[in-house]
C-alpha cells in the first residue's frame, strides 16, 4: 500500500502575512494571478496531490527496471552455458543482485538487500540521442556501517535545518566534537540551512564557518503537525568560530548589515577573505568581506514576464533584470531583514517550480521570481556564477568589475547556448528570454575549472555540462547533457553534486520521491557517461562531500525532516557503499572543514 504523507494538524488561526519590501520591478497590475491564499494548509493538500502522483509515476520507473532486469536474465538463460571461474559467493552475489532489481518493484520504497545487477544506460550528447553504454546498478545494503572504521583526520559539519542549529562531526573517531543551537541566542525560527566553512589547518583546535538560516512560513511546509501559527522571521546569517572545546556565535551578519539572506553559503576560493549568500526568495546575492562583514556588492533579479499570467509566464519568455542594491545611506544598512523583502511566502523546495506556475506557493510578488538562491566561484576566483532557476540558467558575475553580470549561460537541452546580457545604466543589467524550457537548480564548477554543470529539472531531467576553458564566458558553451534513460517525468532527479578530487568522476545525489530510498550516480566526466548507480541508500539524499584524500565521499540523508536519516560512506576507489554514520535528522548540507586553501574548489564553494 502506497505510504501517505503526513498532513499539518489544522491551526487554530490564520497566519499573518508578513511585511515586505516591494520588489524593484513592479508587478504587473493587468493580470490573471490567482488570489493569495492566507493558509498554508491549501499548498500543503496540493503539494499531497502532486508527491501521489510523483509516487505513481515512479512505480512505472521501478516496474521498467524489473522487466528490463528480468529480459536480461531471461536473454542470459538462452545463452549456453560456458565454464568461468565464479565462487560460490560470487554466484550468490549476482543471484542477490537480480532479484533485488525485481524486488524494486514490488517493494517500491522499502530499504532493499545487499547485490548488485546492471542495465542499459544513456548519454545524452547536445544534439544528440540517448548514450547506449553499460551502467552497473547497485542495490546497496541500508544496514551497512563503517564498524569503527576511522575515515581520516577530518571533520564535518551538518547544519540540521528544523533542529535549529549545527554540530561537527569527526571523521576520526566518529564522534561529535561540538554542537551550536540557535535558540540559545533569541532566534525563535533558526531553520540551520546551509554553511562554508574557511581554511583551518587544525580543525580540531579551532575552524570559523558561515551558517544562513531560513525563517518565517518555512518551518510549516514539511506537512509536521504543529501549534505554531505566526513563525518568527528569522533568515539570519550567523558567523562561528569553534575554539577547540565548543561553538560560539561570533557574529549575526544580517543585524550587522540588514540583510536576511537563507540560502546557500559560498566562500571565495582564492583567498578565502570574502563569501556570498543568497536567497530564492528575495532573489538576491550578495557578497561579504570575511573580516569587516561589509557588502562588497548586492544584487537582485527580478522577472518581468511577456504574459503576466503565472501559468505562462516563464515558459513564453520575458526579462531578466539585474540590479545592483545599496544600503541606506544614513544607517549604512540595508532593509531586508527576517522576512522583508520576500516575493513568495516559503521557498521553492526541490522540484517545487512548479507550484509557482500553478498559484499554490503564494506570495507578495510570484510573478517577479526569478529563483536566484545560489551564487558560487569558478576554482580560481576569476568569476562567480548565480543560478536562476525559473530562468533554467546561470548568470556569470565578473568580481574584477564589482561582480558586474557579464554573461548568462542557458542550460536547458533544446535552447540556445547563451543570452545576451545588456548593460542599461550603471547599476542595471538585462537579459531578454524567448521562451524557457524548463527550471533548473544545482551548479557546479569542476575542480579544474573546465567544466561548468547545471541541473535541468522537471519539463527535462537531465545533467548539463558546458565547457568554460575560454578566458571570455561570453564564449563558454554547452557540449553535453547526461541523462538516464530510466528517468521519467520528474523522478529520479538529478540533484546536488561533488567532482573527484582529479575532476574525473562525478557524483550526483539521485532524488526519488518521498518516502523512497535515494541514490548516488557516478559519471566519467571524460566522456560524460553514466558508469555506476548506487541505489537504496536511503530518503532525502542531499550534498555530497568528499575528504580531501579523495578517498571517500560523504552525503547526509535527511528524511524529509522526519524520517529515516544518517551519512552514507563511499569507497572512491571501488565507487561502493561501505557504511552509514548515525546522524540526526534534517541535515540539509555537509561540509568538511578544509585544512589547506586549495581545498577550497572542492568545497561548495564550487558545487552545490
Amino acid at each position: 500500500r502506497p505510504m501517505v504523507e503526513p498532513t499539518r494538524e489544522t491551526p487554530t488561526k490564520t497566519v499573518s502575512p508578513d511585511v515586505s519590501a516591494g520588489p524593484i520591478i513592479a508587478p504587473p497590475t493587468d493580470t490573471s494571478l490567482p488570489a493569495r491564499k492566507a493558509s498554508i494548509d491549501e499548498f500543503l493538500r496540493r503539494n499531497a496531490e502532486v508527491a501521489e502522483k510523483d509516487r505513481a509515476e515512479f512505480q512505472t520507473y521501478l516496474t521498467a527496471k524489473a522487466e528490463s532486469a528480468a529480459q536480461k536474465a531471461k536473454a542470459a538463460a538462452a545463452t549456453p552455458a560456458r565454464k568461468t571461474r565464479m565462487s560460490r559467493r560470487t554466484m550468490l552475489n549476482v543471484a542477490v543482485g537480480t532479484a533485488g532489481v525485481a524486488e524494486a518493484a514490488v517493494l517500491g520504497y522499502n530499504a532493499l538487500g545487499g547485490g548488485s545487477s546492471s542495465d542499459t544506460g544513456i548519454f545524452q550528447a547536445s544534439g544528440s540521442g540517448p548514450q547506449q553504454q553499460h551502467i552497473t546498478r547497485e542495490i546497496v545494503d541500508s544496514k551497512a556501517d563503517v564498524k569503527g572504521c576511522s575515515l581520516g583526520q577530518w571533520v564535518a559539519l551538518l547544519p540540521t535545518k528544523l533542529g535549529g542549529g549545527t554540530y561537527a562531526l569527526d571523521l576520526n573517531s566518529n564522534r561529535v566534537l561540538a554542537s551550536i543551537w540557535y535558540w540559545n541566542y533569541g532566534d525563535f525560527s533558526p531553520i540551520s540551512h546551509h554553511l562554508c566553512a574557511f581554511p583551518s589547518s587544525d580543525p580540531y583546535h579551532g575552524f570559523e564557518f558561515v551558517n544562513s538560516t531560513q525563517g518565517g512560513k518555512n518551518s510549516l511546509i514539511y506537512g509536521i503537525p504543529t501549534a505554531i501559527t505566526e513563525p518568527a522571521p528569522g533568515t539570519n546569517i550567523y558567523r562561528v568560530r569553534f575554539d577547540g572545546a565548543q561553538m560560539q556565535m561570533v557574529e549575526n551578519v544580517s543585524e550587522t548589515t540588514g540583510l536576511g539572506l537563507g540560502v546557500h553559503v559560498t566562500v571565495n576560493p582564492k583567498d578565502a577573505q570574502s563569501y556570498f549568500v543568497t536567497d530564492g526568495q528575495k532573489d538576491i546575492a550578495a557578497c561579504f568581506d570575511r573580516t569587516t562583514s561589509k557588502v562588497k556588492a548586492a544584487l537582485r533579479f527580478d522577472w518581468t514576464p511577456n504574459v503576466p499570467d503565472l501559468r505562462d509566464a516563464w515558459i513564453k519568455g520575458g526579462t531578466l533584470t539585474i540590479k545592483k542594491i545599496y544600503p541606506d545611506a544614513k544607517t549604512g544598512l540595508y532593509d531586508y531583514r527576517g522576512t522583508k523583502g520576500n516575493k513568495i511566502d516559503w521557498e521553492m523546495v526541490p522540484m517545487g517550480e512548479l507550484f509557482v506556475e500553478e498559484g499554490s506557493l503564494p506570495g507578495d510578488a510570484p510573478l517577479t521570481l526569478t529563483g536566484a538562491d545560489g551564487t558560487i566561484w569558478h576554482p580560481d576566483g576569476r568569476w562567480a556564477a548565480t543560478v536562476v532557476r525559473l530562468c533554467g540558467g546561470i548568470c556569470i558575475l565578473d568580481p574584477e568589475k564589482n561582480f558586474d553580470p557579464a554573461a548568462f549561460l542557458q542550460f536547458n537541452k533544446d535552447s540556445q547556448d547563451q543570452y545576451p546580457v545588456e548593460q542599461i545604466d550603471k547599476d542595471t543589467w538585462k537579459v531578454v528570454f524567448d521562451k524557457i524550457h524548463s527550471p533548473g537548480h544545482e551548479i557546479g564548477f569542476s575542480p579544474d575549472g573546465r567544466f561548468l554543470v547545471m541541473m535541468n529539472n522537471l519539463r527535462e531531467n537531465n545533467c548539463s555540462i558546458f565547457n568554460c576553458t575560454d578566458p571570455d564566458p561570453r564564449k563558454w558553451r554547452k557540449v553535453a547533457h547526461v541523462e538516464d534513460p530510466l528517468w521519467r517525468g520528474k523522478y529520479p532527479n538529478p540533484f546536488h553534486m561533488v567532482f573527484s578530487m582529479d575532476s574525473s568522476k562525478l557524483y550526483l545525489s539521485i532524488l526519488h520521491p518521498s518516502p523512497a530510498y535515494s541514490g548516488i550516480m557516478v559519471v566519467d566526466t571524460k566522456t560524460w557517461t553514466i558508469l555506476k548507480e548506487i541505489q537504496g541508500i536511503g530518503p532525502d539524499l542531499q550534498t555530497p562531500a568528499i575528504t580531501y584524500d579523495g578517498k571517500y565521499v560523504l552525503t547526509p540523508f535527511s528524511g524529509f525532516q522526519r524520517q529515516s536519516s544518517g551519512i552514507a560512506v563511499i569507497d572512491t576507489s571501488t565507487d561502493t557503499l561501505i557504511g552509514i554514520l548515525p546522524s540526526n535528522g534534517g541535515h540539509h548540507d555537509c561540509v568538511i572543514i578544509p585544512t589547506k586553501l586549495e581545498h577550497m574548489k572542492h568545497t561548495r564553494s564550487c558545487t552545490l
